[in-house]
């Protein structure tokens, strides 16, 4: 148990590190978020602010914890390694993290027609309706990553992969 903590505190990032990479990095999913909504003509400034809002925070979120995983998995190996590592992990985390926050926001918008609160009815409607929005986020919110996003993700994998923590 004192070698997984150990383990656990050695790949947490700094405070600073944490701090300015989750900007970073919040800022350029949000940037691509308002791209793929300018791009495609959308003109509702409440819901464009949103949906940004939502890539951006979701992507801030995720950068620590991606790290974190990308410093567990890559632990004393090569480039190749830490290249696919820092890949696979901030992929999941900024894509998860970011579907949950969206069914968070799903789930509020629908909230008002659910059913009385932990009635058996109401678990059933927060459980698909959060379904139903991850199912959503899945089918239409994963393709906004292409291909800037996935630019910004090899970019952000190669930085991790040319240096050693």
């Amino acid at each position: 148990m004192k070698q997984c903590l150990a383990s656990l505190r050695q790949a947490l990032p700094s405070p600073a590190r944490a701090l300015t990479g989750a900007l970073f990095w919040g800022a350029l999913m949000g940037v691509n978020m308002l791209a793929f909504l300018c791009a495609r003509g959308w003109q509702t400034l409440p819901q464009v602010a949103a949906l940004t809002s939502i890539f951006a925070l979701g992507a801030a979120l995720a950068f620590p914890v991606g790290h974190t995983f990308q410093a567990l998995l890559a632990r004393k190996s090569g480039p190749e390694v830490r290249f696919a590592a820092a890949f696979v992990s901030f992929a999941l985390t900024t894509i998860c993290i970011t579907a949950a926050l969206y069914a968070l926001q799903y789930r509020a918008y629908y909230a008002q027609w659910h059913g009385d609160p932990l009635s058996v009815r109401w678990i059933l409607q927060f459980v698909f309706t959060t379904a139903g929005a991850v199912y959503q986020f899945a089918v239409i919110g994963l393709r906004v990553y292409f291909p800037w996003g996935l630019a910004a993700l090899f970019a952000l994998s190669y930085i991790y992969a040319a240096k050693p923590r």
